[in-house]
């Protein structure tokens, strides 16, 4: 069984999609029923998967038993399995959130989610460049769908924009690939990390440009300076549950960029070692104050968790760049980021809801019903987004800290991660002062019983309390989690061992045979 668990991940959600579509026309409870069954087998085969690459173990599924590099090949390492559990755990609660209601208001709701999740899941399992291009588009074209999910001029408005400049980026994506197979000769990750140590000096530009344009793809994709413009409008206009689910889509340019600076472009590269790093650290420390002063300008909540996704990704590139001990920050500040922006995107819909005039806009409205209750969760969401403590924020930006210390640029990453999470703290209490403390009481008073949906829903209040449970459960086990994450940076920038595990496997003996 071991021996098929890197294709469990992928398989589940494809299946599940092919099955959902099959059943369109069956009652919806059936539906919901069977979407959130996958989910819980996919959070039980990730969970398995992980255990079984936590001892460093790297596992390597050949799809029609072809060897590499010739053959696809779905690889599952440390930092694969980490990739693949946070997705389904953040996607189990978008998908209870969409459960309230969301997924009435258009067709196939439910096999476009078993798609993107199908998408994701390949993408951080795949050995092989053209196969990763294969992936990002099964999770894009899913969440085109997914983004103009119920339609309004607004949010269609938005999707062009982001369709249009993520097909710019697929265009480059094969481009660049091209170009690396022009130079190099080949599409296997691992092969390509064998042989760039070795490019031949009239194929070095080509390598190159084709490496410098496949990090240009990812920062698309990721949504790094300068390329993020698409980020606020796509994500502040998408359903709650959408925006919450596409809280990990930024995380897959970011783990792009990672396993192609460690891999492809790593140390033992030859001439092609450290390609990315001229441009990481600029481009991932002139991101944080330009998204935290756009968190400062905005004048919605759905615009502002936006902009920190931004901003949590300028932390989380600036960590990648920093070593060992900054991978294995950045891997462990990255759940944390993930559902935070998840959990604030819910809440800012739920604060929508109750506010009759301005929904999520951050100006007068009248006072909301059960105010406690949703100015407490905006409290919290709001600590844990700015990185205070004692949530897993905090831990892991003292860790980026820690790992900048003896830099050159110590005093820029410093100054500018402070500066920035001070803004972000601004922001943040600015949208809750004008959210819950300039409020038309009297106003308040005559509508509050008329609002519909006042009182918290199952589903909502399952959503939230979810997310700030793994948050609360990655803050509990720090200990064990930091370990792992410091393990998966120690494996990463080991690229050997990815490389032996594909492309020479240890030689399997019949019982009785000697070794």
């Amino acid at each position: 069984m071991t021996d098929h668990l890197p294709i469990l991940p992928v398989l589940i959600p494809f299946l599940a999609g092919l099955l959902l579509l099959a059943l369109h026309d069956r009652p919806l409870a059936l539906r919901r029923g069977l979407g959130l069954a996958a989910l819980v087998l996919q959070i039980g085969a990730s969970l398995v998967l992980l255990q079984a690459v936590a001892g460093g173990d790297i596992l390597v599924y050949r799809l029609g038993d072809w060897a590499a590099p010739w053959g696809i090949v779905l690889v599952a390492d440390r930092l694969a399995a980490w990739m693949v559990l946070i997705t389904n755990l953040l996607a189990l609660f978008a998908l209870v959130q969409a459960s309230a209601g969301l997924d009435l208001r258009g067709r196939h709701f439910h096999v476009l989610f078993q798609m993107q999740l199908f998408g994701l899941a390949g993408a951080f399992l795949t050995g092989d460049l053209f196969n990763l291009f294969v992936f990002f588009e099964i999770l894009l074209l899913a969440s085109y769908g997914l983004l103009l999910h119920g339609g309004g001029a607004q949010r269609v408005k938005a999707g062009l924009h982001y369709v249009v400049l993520n097909l710019l980026g697929s265009s480059l994506f094969l481009l660049a690939a091209g170009l690396l197979y022009a130079s190099l000769g080949s599409l296997n990750m691992a092969d390509l990390a064998q042989r760039s140590a070795s490019v031949a000096p009239e194929n070095l530009g080509l390598a190159r440009a084709g490496g410098l344009l496949l990090l240009g793809v990812f920062a698309l994709k990721a949504a790094l300076l300068p390329l993020h413009l698409w980020l606020p409008a796509a994500y502040a206009n998408a359903p709650a549950a959408v925006a919450a689910l596409f809280a990990i889509m930024t995380k897959v340019g970011a783990y792009a960029i990672v396993r192609s600076h460690t891999l492809l472009f790593g140390a033992d590269a030859g001439p092609l070692a450290n390609l990315f790093e001229p441009w990481l650290i600029p481009l991932a420390l002139a991101s944080l104050p330009l998204a935290a002063l756009g968190a400062l300008a905005v004048r919605s909540l759905g615009r502002l968790t936006a902009y920190l996704v931004i901003l949590s990704l300028g932390n989380l590139l600036l960590a990648f760049s920093l070593g060992q001990a900054g991978i294995a920050a950045g891997l462990y500040y990255l759940p944390h980021s993930t559902f935070a922006a998840a959990l604030l995107f819910l809440l800012g819909e739920a604060i929508a809801r109750r506010r009759p005039f301005s929904a999520d806009r951050l100006r007068v409205d009248a006072d909301m019903p059960n105010l406690p209750l949703w100015g407490g969760l905006f409290f919290l969401a709001a600590v844990i987004m700015a990185g205070l403590p004692p949530f897993s924020g905090f831990l892991g930006k003292f860790l980026l800290l820690r790992a900048a210390s003896g830099h050159d640029a110590m005093i820029w990453i410093w100054a500018l991660v402070l500066i920035s999470a001070l803004l972000a703290i601004i922001a943040l209490a600015r949208a809750g002062s004008r959210l819950f403390f300039q409020t038309s009481v009297t106003e308040g008073r005559a509508l509050a019983g008329t609002l519909p949906g006042s009182a918290a829903s199952v589903h909502e209040l399952v959503a939230l309390f979810g997310l700030f449970g793994l948050i609360l459960l990655l803050t509990l086990l720090a200990g064990p989690a930091l370990e792992f994450t410091q393990a998966t940076a120690e494996q990463l920038l080991q690229p050997a061992l990815y490389r032996d595990a594909i492309l020479n496997p240890a030689p399997v003996h019949s019982p009785g045979t000697a070794p």
